[in-house]
């Protein structure tokens, strides 16, 4: 006998014991820094080709450039009349205009100085990055930042198919690393967002560059139990996977669970100095919201109430990483850090 849809659904909420801040076993002895610090170096040295995140793909409208720094590189970004995403130094050729203020006129951004129009031909002074637009997140390639080989197009992480996205983007003292080392520190998750984790287990870490000098590449992930809460006593248990694809990038994937395959992207992108010399770096983080249940459909079509929700839940992530990210950098900077 056919069961119905009714008899068949299964809530993905548990409902948990309550466990005190204070009761929660801890997990300073397992955070062990060297297995931090050897995930992070080889993330470090793992190729990006020059990319640079420079924001959510939505954040570049048709009509309006979008002016942004990168590594102390002022850039804009803009739209051709077929919606192809363009970019190039944010500062006119001619007398230094800011170009984030011109207009876009058939396609080529229009200097509201002089008037000097600009497009994917260049001028002389004047030239053109690669840029990439893979339908959620805008990059950028800058090789005289990067250093690197270039690659045609960013090493993008596998994405689940029709996903729900929402873009977050948070700004902090601190360099790429610091935001890099924090998402390489699952451990941390139930003690310092306990009003969003609960029952945090990592059940397998890397290695340190001791325990495999080679590097260990296939085993190099966190794989962790985690519950997300939702209300005091609800939550809803999950697996998940973090790895780090690049040096400015970390990925977490929901391997088992409600949302299997869906994506957190964390990508930080260095923005320069303020003006005390201390570096400033944005947090762009992109959440993809995958799942398997027929009703999924119905997210699909409430995307655009969806997303504030979803940025408000990053957001306050955020606040508490971010100050975590540049306390690591003070401590760094000041010769402090533990270690």
């Amino acid at each position: 006998m056919r069961r119905s849809s009714r008899e068949s659904w299964r809530s993905p909420l548990k409902f948990l014991p309550p466990v005190r801040w204070d009761q929660q076993e801890p997990t300073w002895r397992a955070a062990r820094p060297a297995v931090i610090a050897a995930a992070l170096k080889r993330a470090s040295a793992r190729p990006s080709g020059n990319w640079y995140v420079l924001a959510a793909s939505r954040e570049v409208r048709p009509g309006r450039p979008l002016g942004r720094t990168v590594a102390g590189r002022e850039v804009v970004a803009w739209r051709d009349a077929s919606g192809r995403l363009l970019a190039g130094p944010g500062s006119c050729p001619h007398l230094g205009a800011p170009l984030c203020d011109s207009p876009v006129v058939g396609g080529r951004i229009v200097c509201h100085w002089h008037g000097l129009a600009l497009g994917e031909e260049g001028f002389p002074g004047w030239s053109p990055f690669p840029a990439h637009d893979d339908g959620v997140l805008a990059w950028i390639r800058l090789d005289a930042v990067g250093g690197e080989e270039p690659l045609p197009a960013p090493a993008l992480p596998p994405r689940p198919a029709a996903a729900v996205d929402a873009v977050t983007t948070a700004v902090g003292t601190c360099e790429p690393e610091d935001v890099v080392a924090n998402r390489l520190d699952p451990w941390h998750g139930a003690w310092f967002h306990p009003y969003s984790f609960t029952r945090l287990t990592v059940v397998e870490e890397p290695s340190t560059a001791e325990e495999a000098p080679d590097g260990d590449a296939g085993h190099d992930h966190f794989l962790v139990d985690v519950a997300y809460r939702v209300g005091r006593r609800a939550a809803v248990p999950v697996r998940a996977c973090f790895t780090a694809p690049g040096p400015r990038t970390v990925v977490m994937r929901i391997t088992d669970g409600e949302g299997a395959s869906s994506v957190v992207e964390t990508h930080a992108t260095p923005l320069g100095t303020d003006r005390h010399g201390r570096p400033r770096t944005a947090v762009i983080e992109a959440v993809l919201a995958a799942s398997e249940r027929p009703g999924f459909a119905l997210a699909h079509r409430a995307a655009p109430l969806l997303r504030p929700l979803m940025r408000t839940a990053a957001a306050r992530l955020w606040r508490d990483d971010m100050a975590y990210a540049e306390r690591r950098w003070l401590l760094r900077s000041t010769g402090r850090f533990p270690g």
